[in-house]
């Protein structure tokens, strides 16, 4: 099969595409481990952070399928596989059994900030290259620090 082609010099190409691979696998595991704690989150919050938890994975996957489209528009095939996923994703790990509610939105939070410090770096690391993939991720980094601030909010006394 032929490989697509880009508008982007290789050296440009290829610095995005891994961006834009490790912040695929990110918002996929972040949508995955926010759907295993919505169900089975218990305590006296449930209710609204069980509806926070299906926000995050709302915009977790809407954002991937962004930044999938992305790189095949710049000519690299996105990697959101199971397995790659699995594999790739580096994420705090939900308990086995139920979790909870402050115990969930401690693991929510420390998700969020490591994505959102990865991101960051991706911003970065993608300026030069290609600032059409910079602009996505700093509007996708922008609303991953909003929920990290709102989950934040969730354990304050």
């Amino acid at each position: 099969m032929t490989a697509l082609t880009s508008t982007l010099p290789e050296a440009a190409r290829k610095t995005t595409a891994q961006a834009l691979q490790g912040t695929l696998v990110d918002l996929l595991g972040l949508s995955l481990l926010a759907k295993q704690v919505h169900w089975t989150i218990v305590g006296p919050r449930f209710r609204s952070i069980h509806l926070q938890l299906d926000e995050v994975v709302t915009f977790a996957r809407s954002y991937a399928d962004v930044v999938a489209e992305r790189s095949s528009a710049i000519g690299v095939a996105p990697d959101g596989r199971v397995e790659t996923v699995s594999k790739t994703a580096e994420l705090p790990t939900p308990v086995d059994g139920w979790t909870q509610d402050s115990e969930v939105v401690v693991l929510i939070v420390e998700a969020l900030g490591v994505i959102a410090t990865r991101m960051r770096e991706r911003i970065g690391a993608t300026e030069k290259p290609d600032p059409v993939t910079q602009d996505i991720f700093i509007g996708l980094t922008a609303e991953l620090e909003k929920q990290r601030w709102m989950f934040q909010a969730e354990n304050q006394h």
